[in-house]
């Protein structure tokens, strides 16, 4: 005779009278956690929400409706911000992707390779040099801006693209994060048969390390790309001319008229709207080589 399976049931070893069944584990759900991190997204996502319903306003409905009652004025404040001074938020965005873009490119270059250098190599003095690097990590930007702000008026660099990429290159955090990642995803073993085999320092880098280490690196651009794209203070101190500002510098050069003008509100909100749609885009699409680089690290080891 066969036995009769009850529902909700998991298998185990089977017995000379049928297959004993027991009954399967539900997952419990923690509700102390699961409420902390519900109110830390509204935390996060509310201030979000606002700027979406408010770009939608015209300048009369910003101040007259309800906080997140959406407006009929979006095509309008898209004209208007398109229009403003000829376009110069287009150039701000334009530059903030130039900054964010080329410097978050170059600092995952420099911090792949000295990431790669401080975990594989054995040399004298890498302990320090790395004790160093986490002081960097520790120390605020603020304390380093003016002193890049004298060291690039020396080279007579500042006032331009150049005056706000250069200092965005060296990132110790960036460092820090390839270091740690490379430490634990390129094996010692694998570096000594490429050696064995006849490859060189750079090739051993770029063919067997670097495929390694590609989803630590795609964090450390995203990290980077962020804080470039967000970063205000730099450009602040090293720009005056304002067709090579940042979209932050640039928003904050139109909030402060907006108090002489206030039709210039929607302008600055729809402006902050637009600014965050290309950090969703980018982490879309970087979690989704997250993913793959993953499954394909799972595949291949």
């Amino acid at each position: 005779m066969s036995s009769l399976a009850v529902p909700g049931t998991e298998p185990t070893a089977g017995t000379a009278g049928g297959t004993v069944r027991r009954p399967a584990r539900r997952r419990r759900i923690a509700p102390l956690p699961t409420l902390t991190l519900l109110l830390g997204a509204v935390y996060c996502l509310l201030p979000v929400a606002w700027v979406v319903i408010a770009s939608t306003k015209s300048g009369s409905e910003l101040f007259s409706t309800l906080t997140f009652w959406p407006g009929t004025g979006f095509a309008g404040n898209l004209a208007d911000l398109a229009a403003y001074r000829d376009g110069v938020y287009w150039r701000w965005m334009g530059n903030s992707a130039l900054y964010a873009g080329l410097g978050a490119l170059l600092s995952t270059c420099v911090s792949a390779i000295s990431g790669h250098a401080l975990a594989v190599y054995r040399f004298r003095g890498r302990e320090a040099l790395f004790n160093v690097l986490l002081a960097g990590v520790l120390m605020p930007p603020v304390i380093l801006a003016v002193p890049q702000y004298l060291l690039l008026a020396q080279a007579g660099l500042t006032d331009s693209h150049l005056s706000v990429l250069l200092p965005q290159i060296l990132s110790p955090y960036g460092v820090y994060l390839a270091r740690i990642y490379a430490t634990a995803a390129v094996p010692a073993d694998v570096v000594e048969a490429a050696r064995m085999d006849g490859a060189g320092e750079w090739r051993i880098f770029t063919r067997v390390a670097l495929p390694m280490m590609l989803p630590g690196l795609v964090t450390v651009f995203l990290f980077q790309f962020v804080a470039v794209w967000n970063n205000f203070l730099l450009p602040y101190i090293m720009l005056s001319d304002d067709e090579k500002f940042p979209i932050t510098l640039g928003l904050h050069t139109l909030l402060e008229q907006g108090a002489n003008t206030p039709a210039l509100y929607t302008l600055v909100i729809t402006g902050a709207f637009l600014a965050v749609l290309p950090l969703v885009a980018l982490f879309l699409v970087v979690q989704r080589f997250w993913s793959l680089d993953l499954l394909s690290g799972a595949v291949k080891s």
